[in-house]
């Protein structure tokens, strides 16, 4: 240039104004209204996994049901069984299928946590989910090779399913919190929320949940009301040799039909019923697997399962050493009482002996309707103490089992059938209390994301501890059915009531250590200086590490160097782990 001056200097003195149009801040940007507007986005991406959980849980147990309903019905057709299978034994096989599904849960609390932790919370669900799907697929072709092992399957599965998917909700629900309080200092250190922070957001997902789930037993119905009802004999037929029903029944329906189909289905007709059962299952496997988010960020997840596997198996039976937890074991034994019950003592002994099998649809249509509009009072707990919901679903239960104690219908009576509605709907509301009742209770009470799939492993274990009792007192009287109910339900609810009063008491509660993830901290937050795959207990370390300390000379002056650097060393680690 003429005067001797750069073009570099003209340009950093005096920016051209496009320049610093596309460079500099937006003058209509505003970081605080963006900002709301990412977590508006975080907030109803939590919201969509929910719901993706909750009809995906509803579509599963839904086809599980139908199709189980659907194939024990024309097995038991003694026609059906000569025309279709000839001497194949489908009765023996029926039974080794029960036998599969209700005996194999009993040995999942060895492997539920386990399962969860190494596949993580959402992959649990979606390999149950799929193993739901691979029983349905089995009944394309029934043999003993095909259903019974895909019976001893869905029994391994009925655990690790419901158990993720409680832990799954709950931890939703402690997600959107964190979303909706993102400007709290607790949240953005990552550090523990205050006690009861979650409580609301925790009640009113488990709500949404359960809302959806006792849908199923709607969903579940609907092979038999636009299918197999058109080849059911009437109930003059079906019910000709049943003499007592209710209370003055024994064992499952004594006396009932062994043919129970005027008409046998075609073949094609069941493969396409079996194809649409399928098409749903696989449906919610895709909901699961698409719309479902991780539970846990992905260095949760590396903690989660870097405490050790052995520790992981010991800290379910661990946590039963909570009084609080070993409290409400008598609870979550009714719970599995109750629902099983009503889907075969309630609906069979007293549904089906009074108004036929071709009414057995309706009654459980509305046990289920019934159940899924109640699970909305529990959005009281928002309001009311918390007993509030599981004491009114006792009672309720408790009132229904008294007068199931009392009533015996008559045969093949049609004027049983509005009473016989009414009792199936309010066992929906106090069933739909005492589920998300006690589910939001567990989240209250255990708001530690590492403790939650132990304790939802726990309660879905016991319930079908449960669900194997009923399955084994099946030949009982109605009447010790109904006594031993009542009896569980008395001891649960003074259990529970003891529990809260030794809460409100302030008395100490014994709750089982977490060890702490195995890998060092330095620089990069997984970067180990040892390796992982290393045996020996952290127990062992120590000891170790005492006795190399005990063998170390004091420092004396003519280690004075060497001592003066490795304390400069100490200090700096312990400043960058800080």
């Amino acid at each position: 240039l003429p005067g001797g001056g750069s073009s570099g200097t003209l340009t950093a003195a005096h920016p051209s104004p496009q320049l610093d149009d596309f460079v500099g801040a937006h003058p209509d940007y505003d970081e605080e209204e963006e900002e709301r507007k990412y977590f508006r986005r975080k907030r109803l991406g939590v919201l969509k996994p929910v719901v993706a959980a909750s009809l995906g849980g509803m579509l599963t147990y839904g086809v599980y049901l139908g199709l189980l309903q659907m194939q024990m019905i024309l097995h038991y057709d003694e026609t059906y069984r000569e025309v279709k299978y000839s001497n194949m034994g489908l009765q023996d096989i029926d039974s080794k299928m029960l036998m599969g599904i209700n005996v194999t849960p009993i040995v999942a609390l060895l492997y539920t946590p386990i399962l969860i932790r190494f596949f993580g919370t959402k992959w649990t669900m979606f390999l149950a989910v799929g193993i739901y799907a691979l029983f349905v697929s089995t009944n394309y072709w029934e043999r003993y090779y095909t259903l019974v092992p895909s019976a001893v399957a869905i029994g391994i599965a009925i655990v690790p399913l419901w158990a993720s998917m409680g832990n799954y909700i709950t931890r939703m629900a402690q997600k959107y919190y964190e979303y909706v309080n993102y400007k709290e200092e607790h949240v953005q250190e990552q550090h523990r929320a205050p006690r009861g922070a979650y409580n609301s957001y925790i009640i009113v997902f488990q709500t949404i949940f359960y809302g959806c789930f006792h849908l199923s037993f709607v969903c579940a119905q609907m092979p038999m009301v636009f299918f197999l009802n058109k080849f059911l004999y009437e109930l003059n037929h079906t019910l000709s040799n049943v003499q007592s029903c209710g209370t003055l029944s024994k064992g499952m329906l004594p006396g009932f039909n062994t043919t129970v189909l005027q008409g046998l289905p075609r073949s094609i007709n069941l493969i396409v019923v079996e194809s649409v059962l399928m098409a749903v299952a696989f449906l919610s496997m895709l909901m699961v697997l698409i719309l479902c988010g991780s539970a846990y960020r992905p260095t949760e997840e590396i903690d989660l399962r870097s405490i050790g596997w052995g520790n992981i198996f010991q800290l379910p039976f661990k946590h039963m050493r909570d009084y609080r937890l070993r409290h409400l074991f008598p609870f979550f034994i009714y719970s599995g009482f109750e629902v099983l019950f009503v889907c075969t003592g309630f609906s069979l002994n007293y549904g089906v002996c009074a108004i036929g099998l071709e009414n057995l649809a309706y009654i459980l249509m509305a046990y289920g309707f019934s159940a899924s509009a109640c699970s909305s009072l529990a959005l009281s707990m928002l309001r009311l103490p918390r007993h509030t919901v599981l004491l009114a679903g006792a009672i309720v239960h408790a009132i229904l089992l008294i007068g199931l104690f009392c009533w015996a219908p008559m045969p093949r009576h049609l004027a049983e059938a509005p009473l016989l509605y009414i009792v199936a709907v309010l066992w929906g509301l106090g069933s739909a209390l005492n589920k998300t009742g006690l589910s939001i209770l567990l989240g209250m009470l255990y708001e530690d994301k590492e403790r939650q799939d132990f304790i939802f492993t726990i309660y879905h274990w016991w319930q079908a501890l449960a669900i194997f009792v009923v399955y084994l007192w099946a030949g009982l009287p109605m009447k010790a059915k109904l006594s031993i109910m009542l009896l569980t339900l008395l001891v649960s609810v003074l259990s529970y009531g003891w529990m809260e009063h030794k809460v409100a008491c302030h008395i100490q509660h014994r709750m089982p250590k977490i060890p702490k993830p195995r890998h060092k901290v330095r620089g990069y937050r997984y970067l180990e200086a040892e390796n992982s795959d290393e045996t020996g207990s952290e127990s062992e370390r120590e000891h170790e590490s005492d006795g190399e300390g005990s063998q170390e000379q004091p420092c004396g002056p003519q280690h004075h160097q060497d001592c003066a650097y490795k304390q400069a060393v100490g200090e700096e680690d312990e400043d960058r782990l800080g």
